[in-house]
């Protein structure tokens, strides 16, 4: 049974490899875009659409994953996307143009949507209900891994820009430091390749094909020949009475009796992105900042925000089987609210004055002079400073050195700021993150799983592009302080539905949770 139990997790960290490729490659580009902003003078709108295009796609990729694998099975479909990462990775990289950086970025989203997709599908599909939440929990753990290694990675890079070493030189890591940043993805994605052939196909996919034989074979390498047999025939029954029925539809998906399941579904998608999290990963070295760190001490903390995120994943690991996906939900999004209020109060309190005296810290390169109208002016919110310098300085010269122009006039609580991130990736990393999928793995019935993971995939990636997309327009329009205020409201909202609706799903089976869940 051990050797089974070992073989399980062995597949299961294999297969989740997806996960990290997708938290590298949608989080690699918080420590690009403000590189790559000046490099094809983008605007905002450009900034956020080179952002958001990743999840765009994604998002539609979501919609053909679930059943593409059905045709093919998901570990072709798992290969496929790992070939897509290699050439998105270095397409990306190499790109010497907006147009086609914005091709790359967007290729990467179909390996990202199809993966996000098929990982957890396939990991639900071969482990046992008593350890189902951990195993697919894998893939969440390899998600914020693969964040946790792009903000690394992105610091690396930068530290080294600044080395005179000589091979560092050669290689152009210093003028070309976000280049570097996301070609290195190309190595993970060539090993998830390889990794990818000790990966048997799933069983439940084999009986859905007929390949009970084969299915049998697989099955018995995760569980006891006598939970081999019983895990068959179960999923057999479920098969059995949709036998004859034509293929589920998406339409089946908004029946009556599917009514809980899919608000459930949408609601916790939703939740999952509209307060706030992929802002914080994919822009963290840009809201760090604006609390005046400067660009180096933005990316050290970017690192510690990935840090808390791997630990608290791996505390929700441990305890989704124990205390439960509902009871985990409840206190997460409560402290969701809690620290996106306190972000929101910590920017809300900061005031912005350029004096005379911090004129002689600034670049050589900023033309002082310019800044004569606004030095000893007061601003009460980010935003009329920021607007005061695009209008002294020009927007292209404002965006450039709008970091250490902050750092120079603000006048503001960091800390408070840092606890806030701090406690918000926490609450996220123990909740929404790793059991958002653990209960996309578990509400849809076998028929329409696919199906249905796919839909609900969707409408949580478009959410999470629309606020990727539009947070530069965010911070530059309403500001800091009112765009986490909006994220904390939302958080209450859902915290209210979760403690009205959610059902909790642990210790039952899959056949079990259709049976409670569904109407007949």
């Amino acid at each position: 049974m051990k050797s089974q139990s070992g073989f399980t997790y062995k597949v299961a960290a294999i297969v989740a490899l997806g996960g990290l490729l997708m938290g590298f490659d949608a989080s690699v580009i918080s420590g690009v875009n403000k590189f790559v902003q000046i490099e094809f003078d983008m605007s905002d709108a450009q900034l956020g659409l080179s952002v958001g295009s990743l999840t765009f796609v994604a998002a539609v990729a979501m919609l053909f994953s679930g059943t593409i694998s059905d045709r093919f099975g998901r570990r072709v479909v798992l290969k496929a996307c790992a070939i897509i990462f290699t050439v998105s990775a270095f397409g990306s990289a190499l790109a010497p143009n907006f147009t086609l950086f914005l091709i790359f970025r967007m290729l990467g989203g179909i390996g990202v949507g199809a993966s996000l997709i098929l990982a957890p599908m396939y990991i639900a599909e071969i482990a046992p209900p008593k350890i189902r939440g951990t195993m697919v929990s894998f893939n969440q753990l390899n998600i914020v891994v693969g964040i946790s290694l792009a903000f690394f990675t992105n610091y690396l890079i930068l530290s080294l820009g600044d080395s005179d070493a000589t091979w560092v030189e050669s290689l152009g890591i210093g003028e070309n430091n976000w280049r570097w940043m996301l070609g290195i993805e190309a190595l993970p994605a060539i090993l998830y390749f390889l990794g990818l052939h000790y990966v048997p196909r799933s069983p439940r996919w084999l009986l859905m094909k007929g390949k009970d034989e084969e299915a049998t074979k697989v099955m018995k390498m995760f569980v006891s020949e006598e939970a081999a047999a019983a895990d068959i025939a179960g999923v057999k029954q479920a098969l059995s009475a949709d036998e004859g029925k034509p293929k589920a539809p998406l339409s089946a998906l908004f029946k009556p009796a599917m009514g809980l399941v899919l608000m459930i579904g949408l609601v916790i998608g939703i939740l999952q992105q509209i307060t706030g999290i992929n802002s914080v990963f994919f822009y963290a070295p840009m809201i760090f900042e604006q609390t005046g760190g400067g660009t180096d001490a933005a990316f050290q903390q970017a690192i510690i925000v990935g840090l808390v995120n791997l630990v608290f994943t791996i505390i929700a690991m441990i305890y989704i089987d124990k205390l439960g996906r509902k009871k985990l939900l409840v206190f997460g999004v409560t402290g969701i609210a809690i620290f996106m209020f306190v972000i929101a109060y910590g920017f809300n309190q900061a005031t912005y004055e350029l004096k005379e005296e911090n004129l002689v810290n600034l670049s050589e390169a900023v033309d002082v002079n310019k800044l004569q109208g606004i030095v000893g002016n007061p601003f009460e919110n980010d935003v009329d400073y920021k607007i005061a310098l695009r209008e002294a300085l020009g927007p292209e010269q404002a965006k450039i050195y709008e970091s250490e122009l902050i750092t120079a006039a603000i006048d503001m609580n960091p800390t408070l700021i840092l606890v806030g991130i701090l406690g918000f990736i926490a609450s996220f990393a123990i909740s929404l993150g790793p059991v958002m999928w653990v209960l996309f793995s578990e509400l849809f019935p076998l028929s329409i799983k696919a199906v249905a993971i796919s839909f609900v995939g969707f409408v949580n990636s478009m959410v999470s592009a629309g606020v990727q997309s539009v947070f530069p327009w965010e911070l530059s329009t309403i500001g800091s302080s009112m765009t986490f205020l909006i994220y904390g409201v939302f958080a209450v909202f859902g915290l209210v539905f979760i403690l009205w609706k959610v059902p909790e799903t642990k210790g039952k089976s899959l056949e079990e949770l259709e049976r409670m869940l569904v109407k007949n």
